[in-house]
């Protein structure tokens, strides 16, 4: 998950120009995050998304960071705070927007760090819910490389549980580096990352 972190904010900073009230919080928001500023970065986000309600960018990145940071604790209360102001950022979002690729991959992700924690108790529960969503998501946005290289990742896991090939997931991991290189953001806050982490998966594979 670090480098979700790492790409994120040298894609922002580096292409960061304007310099409006959104931007300048944006910009800031994401140097705290690469800081390790955790809390600090999704506190912020939380200021923008409340004064940007039509944007759903800000709660989209507070359910980003919270999710992201819980992957990385074992504890259950920390990650109990974590994915449920992780979850209560996208349902703002979801709610107004529910064929939003971008958001159910959030979805998704959420309901992976749970399955993490403590596979044995919430494994059989939201397996299924999070194929369903990436189904749903690949239905919607299927060259969105975040779709198609997060629900190999899932199957990925899985699969290794099971002991069942590998290599049609290996293909599909393979397909998303390909998605991510011709993949355009609509704008520097857009969701743009992804491909280090598809490469190293790649790499395991082989």
């Amino acid at each position: 998950m670090t480098k979700i972190i790492v790409t994120i904010v040298l894609f922002v900073t580096a292409q960061l120009f304007s310099q409006g009230q959104y931007e300048q919080g944006m910009g800031k928001a994401f140097a705290l995050w690469g800081e390790g500023k955790n809390t600090e970065a999704s506190a912020m986000f939380e200021r923008i998304a409340s004064a940007e309600k039509d944007n759903w960018l800000p709660n989209y990145y507070v359910a980003l960071v919270n999710t992201t940071t819980a992957f990385a604790t074992k504890d259950k209360d920390q990650i109990n705070a974590l994915l449920t102001k992780a979850q209560t950022a996208l349902d703002v979002e979801i709610t107004k927007q529910p064929n939003n690729a971008e958001l159910i991959v959030m979805q998704a992700m959420i309901h992976t760090a749970w399955i993490a924690f403590d596979p044995m108790t919430n494994g059989m529960k939201l397996s299924g819910k999070v194929m369903e969503l990436y189904g749903k998501a690949e239905a919607i946005a299927p060259t969105n490389p975040r779709v198609v290289f997060g629900k190999a990742e899932f199957e990925m896991g899985s699969a290794k549980f099971f002991g069942t090939d590998t290599q049609p997931i290996c293909a599909q991991i393979a397909k998303s580096i390909e998605l991510f290189a011709t993949f355009k953001p609509e704008s520097v806050f857009h969701p743009n990352w992804g491909l280090e982490r598809a490469k190293e998966a790649l790499v395991a594979c082989k």
